[in-house]
């Protein structure tokens, strides 16, 4: 019988996960769910029969929830995701140290399995990345982004780990954008603009994922024998503009001079949280092809980055545009 913990059980996604396999732990198809997180739950708030657990996952005793629980599945979720309200050292500290003092616990415990929440941010943004990115190129997360310098980290640790600890079964999911009922952050304060912006001769694609389908994944990776590296996205990407567009709001497009010189004056008058350095997130944004998503994990995302896209606008009650025209962006069929 499967013994599941979750780390970051508090967090959005967690929430998410943490309900779904609360379902299978009333069922009995699992024997035991441990939800952990550095934030203390309110006991009126508490699931039946899971266990919760305040710790942190760079203690270096984490080793002894796992231990107690008789952990043989870990969901591995938390992270910093908002980079800009903690420091650089301090985001290394959870994102990395804490990933590989979990790594730790699982390979002294004997855990069969860790199941591990990455990002798309993982390639990096760079003018060569393909124009759909697969889970066999390279990851080049960019230093001057902490998040994505720091996922690259994770997965370089992760390969390994895959090659010293075998034993340990990984499933690694390289998550796009996630959307859902009550999503709120630095992606959707974009959308919340009074204008879109964009640059002069760049697309700037995005993909999404419903967070529904997320949890989805991470239920079924806790029951499935496969292995491996998968993006995590919905079908099709939409455009920048095209975005705009569904929106009903104004697109600007600039040259990436103006845009930075928009930015760093932006930034430095406190009218803006983002700074010239976002000009390579718009410029460069990686799209992920969720072909091997589909046909080796098993898994076909029940949302589209278009329906998914819409879904939140509609929960989030905004205002939705003519969007009768636009292109929804498809990767090339494989021969």
């Amino acid at each position: 019988m499967q013994r599941v913990l979750i780390t970051g059980a508090l967090g959005y996604l967690g929430k998410i996960v943490l309900r779904k396999l609360h379902k299978d732990l009333q069922s009995g198809t699992i024997d035991g769910l441990v939800a952990m997180d550095v934030k203390p739950v309110d006991i009126k708030r508490r699931l039946s029969k899971v266990t919760y657990i305040q710790a942190d996952i760079r203690d270096p005793k984490l080793w002894e929830h796992l231990a107690k629980n008789h952990i043989t599945t870990v969901i591995h979720l938390a992270a910093i995701i908002d980079s800009q309200a903690s420091s650089r050292a301090f985001q290394y500290e959870v994102d990395v140290l804490g990933t590989e003092n979990l790594l730790e616990a699982c390979v002294k415990t004997q855990a069969k399995r860790i199941i591990i929440s990455s990002s798309g941010a993982a390639y990096g943004y760079h003018a060569d990345n393909p124009e759909w990115l697969k889970e066999t190129d390279p990851v080049r997360g960019n230093d001057i982004f902490a998040y994505s310098a720091h996922k690259r980290l994770v997965e370089e640790m992760l390969e390994r780990y895959r090659k010293q600890q075998p034993q340990l079964e990984q499933i690694t999911f390289r998550v796009c954008t996630i959307l859902g009922h009550s999503t709120q952050n630095l992606i959707t304060n974009l959308f919340d603009k009074k204008r879109i912006l964009g640059i002069k001769g760049y697309a700037s694609p995005y993909v999404f994922i419903w967070d529904e389908d997320v949890a989805a994944c991470m239920q079924k990776a806790v029951y499935s024998d496969v292995t491996g590296i998968y993006n995590l996205a919905g079908d099709g990407a939409i455009r920048n503009e095209d975005l705009a567009t569904i929106l009903g709001k104004p697109y600007l497009a600039l040259s990436p001079r103006l845009l930075r010189l928009a930015l760093t004056i932006g930034s430095r008058l406190g009218l803006t949280q983002y700074g010239p350095n976002q000009l390579l997130f718009i410029q460069y944004r990686p799209v992920l092809d969720n072909t091997k998503l589909k046909k080796v994990f098993g898994y076909t995302p029940k949302k589209s980055s278009f329906e998914t896209f819409l879904f939140y606008l509609k929960a989030q009650q905004k205002h939705i545009g003519d969007y009768s025209k636009i292109e929804i962006l498809e990767p090339p069929q494989s021969p």
